[in-house]
């Protein structure tokens, strides 16, 4: 069974940065793709960033030049991390790691909380 596992979550003023991290374990296999999402409240979750195993990457058009997915390529394989610059109190959400394996399994990890201040 897949796990997802994310840490970095916190709280930052606005203008500040925050990484997140995100492992994945328990496939024999690398996922097609990582990514990030996130859900503020009442909203529905949306798509940040996701990048695939070829290295392609696609942002929200909302944190372009701001956030930036990037993974490891040493000993923590399968480990995608999201660097978040110049913070907006409208990027306060519950940030999701997710994984496709196989092109249609999908997985969640169980979200870290991001709150920015004004």
């Amino acid at each position: 069974q897949v796990r997802l596992v994310e840490s970095g979550g916190g709280l930052v003023q606005a203008g500040g940065s925050l990484r997140l991290s995100c492992a994945a374990s328990g496939s024999s296999f690398s996922p097609n793709s990582m990514g990030w999402y996130r859900q503020a409240p009442e909203k529905q979750r949306e798509l940040v960033a996701v990048m695939t195993s070829g290295g392609s990457t696609n942002y929200a058009d909302s944190v372009k030049g701001r956030f930036t997915i990037s993974r490891d390529n040493g000993n923590a394989k399968n480990t995608v991390y999201l660097q978040m610059n110049s913070l907006k109190p409208e990027d306060t959400a519950v940030y999701y790691c997710n994984a496709l394996y196989d092109y249609f399994m999908t997985y969640w990890g169980q979200g870290t909380q991001v709150t920015v201040s004004s």
